[in-house]
């Protein structure tokens, strides 16, 4: 029986360049959080358009962290999309803090004002908005609204690196906005995130919550001449990042502006060829902003052909393509929620499948896709 090729629905793009860069810090000798970091921090936060960066274990633990600098804590609640990787809502929990479920719009997948408004509550103490799949939400409306109700806004861009809201940086005027690098985003370190803010005293003290409240970095005590004896200021965390990490980061950032292109130029293709099969919605860039599209998904909307079997049929003729984007209300960590109606965000779990989008990804594999697809609508 002959194997079918398979076209895998990601593949980070990492090469020689970045195994050279990681050698060079494991030689170094300095591996934990250091000189490559400070570093990494400085260009990303260059990159995304915000003053300071803190570079952290994972987006999950940034979006702790970024609760943490709000002052987020037991009786109060957040509002989140349930239509996101589940740790937008449990870095919610990790504060001991109540998860409010807002549904979100069909174009983008993402809150609005309305929808935040609809479920807000005077406990409300912040809002985590997602820039879902990198399609960002409108910041200028949402980080008004948040500035008029006097609540926080964390911006979870786990997957809005390279993204743009109103011609700028999806990061660019975010009070607080944290950052995934896992391997299914355009840039990657394995594991590992960033927390971006504006204000110099919230970097200062999210570098301390970082690094078990300590007042003085390891990098700081290594440089310095004279002993150094460091206080731990509050009981923190440890959620660094490493050397050899950042040193791989460094080499992903110099990448992202022509990853982007080349996944636009690929998404473009995509909308292009979809575009006359009935039942199946592309998603594409908001009126305000263009998307990175971290992710290529679409909606099967009275489609002939249920998204689960049009998966197994994907499958079956080599094509990893996954399910769309998860309900956190929908699974058993959140069974004992009971939040209001969210009928977007149910259609778009239940409707959406996300294609194969990577750098490898040549137009040979995107009419075969393509083709699965035009042959089931015709069923």
């Amino acid at each position: 029986m002959a194997v079918v090729p398979v076209i895998p629905v990601m593949i980070p793009d990492l090469g020689e360049e970045e195994a050279q860069a990681a050698a060079e810090a494991v030689r170094s000798g300095w591996v934990a959080q250091g000189p490559r970091v400070a570093r990494f921090e400085q260009e990303f936060a260059a990159a995304v358009g915000a003053g300071h960066g803190v570079a952290v274990s994972s987006c999950t633990t940034g979006l702790h962290l970024a609760l943490v600098l709000l002052d987020v804590g037991p009786g109060d609640e957040v509002i989140v999309p349930s239509l996101s990787f589940i740790a937008t809502a449990n870095a919610v929990r990790y504060v001991g803090a109540t998860p409010v479920f807002a549904d979100v719009e069909l174009a983008t997948g993402n809150v609005t004002v309305e929808t935040v408004d609809a479920v807000r509550t005077p406990r409300t103490r912040a809002v985590i908005a997602v820039h879902q799949g990198g399609v960002p939400f409108d910041t200028v409306a949402l980080r008004k609204a948040a500035d008029d109700w006097g609540i926080g806004l964390v911006e979870d861009a786990a997957c809005a690196a390279g993204s743009t809201a109103y011609g700028a940086p999806a990061g660019t005027g975010a009070k607080v906005a944290a950052w995934s690098f896992h391997p299914r985003k355009l840039i990657t370190t394995g594991e590992g995130g960033m927390v971006t803010v504006d204000s110099p005293e919230a970097a200062a003290r999210l570098k301390r919550l970082r690094e078990h409240g300590m007042n003085v970095s390891a990098a700081d005590r290594h440089a310095s001449k004279q002993p150094v004896l460091e206080a731990y200021l509050e009981t923190a965390f440890n959620y660094r990042m490493t050397d050899i990490q950042a040193a791989v980061g460094l080499v992903q950032l110099g990448k992202l502006a022509g990853l982007v292109a080349q996944r636009r130029q690929l998404a473009a293709r995509y909308q292009e060829h979809l575009s006359d099969i009935g039942g199946l919605i592309p998603v594409t860039d908001p009126a305000y902003g263009q998307t990175n599209y971290q992710s290529f998904w679409v909606l099967l909307h009275g489609f002939p052909v249920s998204r689960d079997e049009v998966l197994s049929e994907l499958a079956a003729k080599g094509v990893s393509a996954r399910r769309g984007i998860m309900a956190a209300h929908l699974e058993p960590a959140y069974a004992d929620v009971t939040p209001g109606p969210l009928p977007v965000t149910e259609r778009i779990t239940r409707e959406s499948l996300i294609l194969p989008l990577h750098h490898r990804l040549t137009e040979a594999d995107q009419d075969h896709i393509v083709g699965v697809l035009r042959e089931l609508a015709t069923r």
